[in-house]
């Protein structure tokens, strides 16, 4: 295993609030190569001969959106990744899905090191990153009612909970949303507390419309939360598996099996 830091043609990213931000390296595992903030604790990956392919299963689970919309409709739709990681839905929602795709990521030495490292393409009119607050990001008007998928996975260092994870960050959230939209989040680390966090989502978006997967092994809970609740039947989840199987080549019908709306 190796281990680097950033360094290159990026010194205009890292100007501002580097001082207070956790130091971003990357370690090669084999095929995999993993971001960290300063820490033994995995940030993202990415198979560094597959560089647009979801390595974790909670990443792919991120995914779970595509089942609430037509699969025809996929490329017409914008999605917003709060947090970069190591680029991994930011890469697939652009080049694979070929979506619309904005990420809002705090650290500008994440995103160095996503371009240096992780083969995140040059911004273009498809895809770019806004490194900012996201808390502050998704309060500008322009994103409200313009977000099909929203992603959400934000860590600090330490992996020990969700840095934002509040009743007016996910009024917020839901305020950023088409009426087709979803909001997957990712919910792990040693201090964090689902039923709390599953709360304060079920009160800003209604306790019907919040979906949740079963733990995988590592830990990540994956969180759904629809700003328009629906149920779409068994049969229906099954077909638009079977596509986005056979189109993008995620697991999603083992999706619809480990995958439930709260309420039930």
């Amino acid at each position: 295993m190796s281990a680097a830091n950033p360094s290159g043609d990026n010194s205009g990213i890292l100007k501002k609030h580097t001082h207070a931000l956790p130091q971003v390296n990357f370690s090669d595992d084999g095929p995999v190569r993993h971001l960290h903030l300063g820490t033994e604790w995995i940030q993202g990956s990415m198979y560094t001969d597959e560089p647009n392919a979801l390595v974790h299963e909670y990443i792919q689970r991120m995914m779970a959106w595509l089942l609430f919309v037509p699969p025809e409709s996929v490329k017409e739709r914008q999605a917003l990744q709060l947090g970069l990681g190591a680029g991994s839905l930011t890469k697939f929602c652009a080049k694979e899905l070929r979506m619309k795709t904005t990420a809002i990521e705090l650290n500008p030495q994440v995103l160095a090191a996503c371009r240096n490292w992780f083969k995140l393409p040059a911004e273009n009119p498809s895809m770019q990153v806004v490194v900012n607050d996201a808390a502050q990001e998704i309060q500008n008007p322009k994103w409200w009612g313009t977000v099909d998928a929203l992603q959400v996975d934000l860590y600090d260092h330490e992996a020990a909970a969700p840095v934002l994870d509040s009743l007016p960050f996910y009024n917020n959230c839901r305020r950023l949303l088409t009426p087709e939209g979803c909001m997957t989040v990712n919910l792990f680390g040693r201090a964090s507390s689902f039923a709390r966090s599953v709360e304060k989502m079920s009160a800003a978006f209604g306790k019907e419309a919040i979906w949740a997967f079963k733990p995988t092994r590592e830990g990540n809970t994956v969180v759904l939360a629809q700003h328009t609740s629906s149920r779409p039947k068994r049969e229906l989840l099954m077909a638009r598996a079977d596509l986005i199987e056979f189109n993008w080549g995620l697991p999603a019908s083992k999706w619809v099996r480990v995958f439930k709306p709260m309420l039930s």
